[in-house]
């Protein structure tokens, strides 16, 4: 079994939802980014999700953006992604939890490759999934079908901005859980989440089994407890991402102190009968 499914038929089982941090791949550096990962998974991440920096990013915000051009100053290179993600999946803290890693990849990337080679290698280096937000559903029937012949799950994007029709196509060619974006726009921490997503939430539900996991401006415990009980899962990208800047000049050991804190902090608040890690 797919470990994405693994996880949310565990989750499910236990009535909790899966907290799903998004780093950097490479910024500031991959041994940097192998810790922080081994070190949210301690404080209980789920999930982890790893971007691949590439150089026209056309969903992120400002945060992102200037973490994927940090990454590619350094001259990284898709092969040392994979050969960091491989480390990850081998790494104690991930597989005694069994813990997957799913890659946040532009199609430039997978189409210079080709899309069967790309997956091959993704799933050799330990990925469970792909997201690959500049795909269009109308144009994912080759990566679909590739991903369910081997049980390698592909991940699209449902925003608020989606007509019914559309969305509907959206979930039938997604795999292993439904990215819902929050908000209008690009990645960023935002002061609050729409009101209108709950009702977006709820007619999902209507059209798919898939866990619905909602990410694009989530950031604070006020968040999290408006979305514990209308989604599975919540996706944290931006609010960690910049913790990232500051590891150029400190101590990888000193940044993931607070990264760690904010995780512990938004778990709580999405699980808060379970222990703590």
């Amino acid at each position: 079994m797919n470990l994405i499914d693994r996880l949310f038929r565990d989750l499910r089982s236990r009535g909790d939802k899966a907290f799903m941090p998004f780093l950097t791949a490479g910024d500031p550096d991959l041994p940097a980014t192998e810790k922080f990962v081994a070190h949210l998974v301690e404080c209980g991440a789920h999930l982890v999700e790893l971007g691949f920096p590439y150089t026209d990013p056309i969903a992120d915000g400002p945060v992102i953006q200037a973490s994927y051009t940090r990454a590619l100053a350094h001259g990284l290179h898709v092969d040392d992604v994979f050969a960091s993600v491989r480390r990850l999946a081998d790494a104690p803290a991930l597989r005694s939890r069994g813990v997957p890693l799913v890659g946040m990849v532009s199609y430039s990337l997978v189409h210079r490759r080709r899309p069967d080679a790309f997956l091959r290698q993704a799933e050799a280096a330990g990925l469970s999934g792909l997201i690959v937000p500049d795909l269009p559903v109308e144009e994912s029937a080759e990566l679909v079908a590739l991903g369910r012949a081997r049980d390698f799950k592909i991940i699209h994007l449902v925003t608020p901005t989606t007509p019914p029709a559309r969305a509907v196509d959206i979930t039938r060619a997604s795999s292993g859980f439904l990215y819902c974006v929050s908000v209008t726009g690009i990645t960023g921490e935002r002061d609050r989440l729409p009101e209108q997503l709950h009702e977006q939430l709820a007619w999902l539900r209507q059209h798919t089994d898939l866990p619905l996991c909602v990410g694009f401006g989530v950031s604070r415990p006020e968040h999290v407890r408006l979305l514990r009980d209308v989604a599975d899962g919540i996706i944290v990208g931006s609010a960690l991402v910049k913790f990232l800047e500051e590891a150029k000049a400190r101590p990888a050991a000193a940044v993931a102190q607070p990264m760690g804190d904010l995780v512990r902090t938004l778990i709580a608040a999405l699980n808060p009968g379970t222990p703590p890690r």
